[in-house]
C-alpha cells in the first residue's frame, strides 16, 4: 500500500481509520524500497552538490512517517499481530539502516561533496555544512572504514539486537500486565477512595476477574503505595513491581544478557572500549568520564539526602506502628503522613482541582501561550490512533497554522508504560511539513460519567511531555532528520524539563487548579502549601534515579567476561554493581531495575545514556535561572528561548546554540543546589 496520510492545511497526519494491521507490512517494504532507490540515484550522480543532501533527506521522509505511525500505534495498543509484525520489521529495518550507512559509495559522495565546500566549489551554509559533518561522522560510527568481514559481522550484530530490543518490548508489556495484584476482600484496599476503587474494579472486570486489581506502572516506585493503608497489600504491591520480568513466559532476563553482550561486541568491534563509551561519543558529554564524575557526585550526596530522610520516616513509622521497620513498601505511606505533618498538603487534598482536561488546556496549553503566543484548537474530525485520542490544531499568534498534537490520555493493558511524545511528521521547510507530534500518559481512566483527575507527579510529567511536544513544534529547520527533538540524546531531555517550571508557576496554577466540580481556584492557602512541599522527597527522588543512572553504566561498562553467566546471576550483578557505585541502599531501589528497565533494553534509545536525564537537568536548571534572572513567564523570554534552543534542532551544534542563548557554558551549581546536594544560595 502507499502509506495513508490526511493532509490538513500543510499537516501530514496518518489516516489512522484508514490503516489496518494487515498494512503495515506493506507500507514498511515500499518506503524502505524507495529509500533505496533514490540513495542508488545519489550514489551514482556527478557532480557532488548541495542538491544531494536535498535529494537525501528527501528520500527518508516516507519511511520515517512510518515509523512513528506505527510505533505510536503500537506503543499505545499493542495486539499479538503488531508484536509479530515488529519482530518482523525490526530486523529488516536494521539490514536498510546498514545498506546505506556500510554503502561506500554513498560515504564517498559525501566526502567528494565536503571536499568541494572545503575547496570553496560549493557553497554550503551553516545548516548545510553541519548536516554534511555529521553525516559523515555518522557513516564512520557506523562502521563504512571496517572491512568487509568485519562489516559482515556487524550486519548481523544490528539484526540480532534489532530483534531482542523488540523481544523485550513485548514482553515487557505482557509482564507488566501480568503483575497486576488481585484481591477480593475490600479491606486490603483500605485507604483508596471511590476512583481508585473504581479504577481497580475495572481492572478486575477486564481481565474476567471478581473483585479488584491494582494495576502496575513502569517504574519501580507505585505512587498508589502511598494510600494503601494495609501494609500485606504495600508489600504485595511492591514485590509484584520489583518481581516483574523474571519467571514464567515474560521472563525478559536471557534476552537482556542477549542484548549486553551483542552491545559489548559491536561497540569493540567499532573500536570503543564499551558500549558506554559509544554512546557517550554521540552526545554533549563526549566521554564516559565525564559521566561518572557528575553521576558519582551527585550520588553520594543524594544517598546521605536519603538516609536522612529514612530515619525521619523510621521515626514516624514508630509512632504510627510501634516497634515496625521501616520498608521500601511503607515508604511513600509514612512520606505521604510526614508531608501532610510538615505542610498540610496531601496528594488526595490536590486531586479534586487538578481535572485533566482543566490541567491541559488551562496550563499547559496557557503557559505555551504566554510564552510563545500559540494557541490551541480542539478537532474533533481529525482521527486519532485510538478512539480516547484528541487531536488539537496549533496556531501562532496571527493566527497560522503551526502544526497539529494528538493527546492520548489513558492507560490500558495494551499500552506501553510511562509517558512519552513521538514526532508522526517533522517540520521542515524542504518538504513543506508542518510538524505533527503525539503526548502519551498513563491516566487512571475515570468511572464513567466521572471527570478525569491527576496526581501532582502527573502534572509536572504533562508539563514535561509537553516540553518535548513544543520542541517539535517549534521547529524551524530545512531537513526533517535534525528538525526538533532529533538532537544528541543527552541534550533531548532538557527542553521538556525546562517545561516542567511552569507548572509550579503561581499564575499558571491559579489558570489551572480550579475544583472539578464548582470551578473554584485551588485555595491560596492550599497552594502556598504546594509550593513549599515543593522539594520533600527529594532525596528519594534524587536516589532513585541516580542509581538507574548508574545501573545502565554498569550494564554497558561491562565486557562479556564481566556479565553475568546466566539469568540467575542478573540479580547479584546488580546488587553488586549498586554496591560498588554506593548506592545499594535496599529502601532506596533504582527507578528501574534490571528487568523492567524498558528505556535501556526495549527499543535502545536510552542504552548506556539514561544520564541524559541529569546531563539535561544541568541545561534545565541553568536556564531556569535565566528566566528567573530575566523576569520569568514572559513572551520576550519565551521568543528568546524559542529563536536560540527550541527552533534549532539538530540543525547546529547544540552546545554551540545553548552556549549562544545563554552567553556562557551552562553552571552544575543550579542543579545541585535544585536537589539538594549542596546549600542553596
Amino acid at each position: 500500500m502507499v502509506f495513508q496520510v490526511v493532509e490538513v492545511d500543510g499537516c501530514r497526519v496518518p489516516e489512522w481509520a484508514q490503516i489496518g494491521d494487515e498494512d503495515w507490512v506493506p507500507a514498511f517494504t515500499a518506503a524502505m524500497e524507495g529509500q533505496r532507490r533514490a540513495l542508488e540515484r545519489v550514489a551514482v550522480s556527478r557532480p557532488a552538490t548541495i542538491e544531494l543532501i536535498r535529494e537525501w533527506e528527501r528520500s527518508g521522509v516516507e519511511l520515517s512517517a512510518v515509523c512513528a505511525a506505527f510505533g505510536t500505534a503500537r506503543e499505545a495498543d499493542t495486539n499479538e499481530r503488531r508484536d509479530e509484525i515488529e519482530a518482523l520489521i525490526a530486523p529488516q529495518l536494521a539490514r536498510h539502516a546498514d545498506a546505506i550507512v556500510l554503502d561506500r559509495r554513498l560515504y564517498d559522495r559525501l566526502a567528494e561533496l565536503q571536499a568541494r565546500v572545503d575547496a570553496g566549489e560549493v557553497a554550503a551554509d551553516e545548516q548545510d555544512a553541519w548536516w554534511l559533518s555529521e553525516k559523515l561522522r555518522e557513516f564512520r560510527r557506523g562502521g563504512v572504514t571496517l572491512g568487509p568481514s568485519d562489516q559482515a559481522r556487524l550486519k548481523a550484530l544490528n539484526e540480532q539486537l534489532a530483534a531482542c530490543q523488540s523481544e523485550f518490548a513485548a514482553a515487557l508489556v505482557k509482564a507488566r500486565a501480568a503483575a497486576g495484584v488481585h484481591m477480593t476482600d475490600a479491606a486490603q484496599l483500605a485507604g483508596l477512595d471511590e476512583a481508585q476503587m473504581a479504577a481497580a474494579r475495572g481492572a478486575a472486570q477486564a481481565r474476567g476477574l471478581d473483585g479488584w486489581v491494582i494495576e502496575l506502572v513502569n517504574t519501580t516506585r507505585q505512587p498508589i503505595l502511598a494510600d494503601l493503608d494495609d501494609r500485606d497489600t504495600r508489600r504485595r504491591v511492591f514485590e509484584a513491581s520489583v518481581k516483574r520480568g523474571q519467571s514464567g513466559p515474560s521472563d525478559v532476563r536471557e534476552t537482556i544478557l542477549a542484548i549486553a553482550r551483542l552491545r559489548d561486541e559491536k561497540a569493540r568491534l567499532l573500536g570503543f572500549a564499551h558500549y558506554a563509551a559509544y554512546v557517550a561519543d554521540d552526545g554533549c558529554a563526549k566521554t564516559t568520564d565525564a559521566v561518572m564524575a557528575l553521576l558519582e557526585k551527585a550520588a553520594a550526596a543524594a544517598v546521605a539526602n536519603a538516609r536522612a530522610e529514612a530515619a525521619r520516616l523510621q521515626d514516624h513509622l514508630n509512632r504510627l506502628i510501634p516497634g515496625a521497620t521501616l520498608e521500601a513498601w511503607d515508604w511513600a505511606w509514612v512520606a505521604e503522613k510526614v508531608r501532610k505533618a510538615d505542610y498540610d498538603v496531601a496528594e488526595k487534598a490536590l486531586a479534586p482541582y487538578l481535572r485533566f482536561e482543566t490541567v491541559l488546556e488551562q496550563g499547559v496549553f496557557e503557559a505555551a501561550n504566554r510564552l510563545y503566543g500559540l494557541t490551541f484548537t480542539r478537532r474533533d474530525d481529525i482521527a486519532g490512533y485510538t478512539h480516547e485520542c484528541r487531536t488539537y490544531a496549533v496556531h501562532e499568534a496571527d493566527g497560522a497554522l503551526l502544526g497539529l498534537v494528538q493527546v492520548d490520555p489513558y492507560a490500558r493493558p495494551s499500552k506501553q508504560g510511562g509517558a512519552w511524545m513521538t514526532p508522526l511528521t517533522q517540520q521542515s521547510t524542504l518538504t513543506g511539513d508542518r510538524p505533527v507530534v503525539t503526548n502519551n500518559c498513563n491516566l487512571t481512566r475515570p468511572a464513567p460519567g466521572e471527570p478525569s483527575v491527576t496526581t501532582w507527579d502527573q502534572v509536572t510529567t504533562l508539563f514535561h511531555e509537553f516540553g518535548h511536544d513544543l520542541h517539535g513544534l517549534l521547529a524551524d529547520v530545512r531537513y526533517p532528520s535534525v528538525s526538533g527533538t532529533r538532537v544528541p540524546p543527552d541534550f533531548v531531555e532538557f527542553p521538556s524539563q525546562v517545561n516542567e517550571m511552569w507548572a509550579w508557576e503561581p499564575s499558571v496554577i491559579a489558570s489551572f487548579a480550579r475544583h472539578r466540580d464548582t470551578g473554584e481556584p485551588m485555595p491560596d492557602a492550599l497552594v502556598g502549601k504546594l509550593l513549599a512541599s515543593r522539594h520533600f522527597g527529594e532525596g528519594f527522588d534524587s536516589l532513585e534515579l541516580f542509581a538507574a543512572m548508574l545501573l545502565d553504566q554498569a550494564w554497558h561498562q561491562a565486557s562479556a567476561d564481566e556479565l553475568p553467566d546466566s539469568a540467575d546471576g542478573i540479580d547479584a550483578f546488580e546488587q553488586a554493581a549498586l554496591a560498588r557505585f554506593g548506592v545499594d541502599f535496599p529502601l532506596v531501589p533504582p527507578r528501574y531495575r534490571s528487568c523492567y528497565f524498558s528505556h535501556i533494553w526495549g527499543g535502545g534509545h536510552y542504552a548506556a545514556g539514561y544520564y541524559d536525564y541529569l546531563w539535561a537537568e544541568v541545561l534545565d536548571a541553568d536556564t531556569v535561572a535565566w528566566f528567573a534572572e530575566n523576569g520569568g513567564l514572559t513572551r520576550a523570554n519565551g521568543d528568546t528561548f524559542r529563536r536560540d534552543v527550541l527552533s534549532v534542532g539538530g540543525s547546529r551544534d547544540v552546545m554551540a546554540a545553548y552556549r549562544r542563548f545563554r552567553g556562557a557554558d551552562p553552571d552544575p551549581v543550579h542543579v545541585f543546589a535544585r536537589r539538594g546536594l549542596i546549600p542553596a544560595a
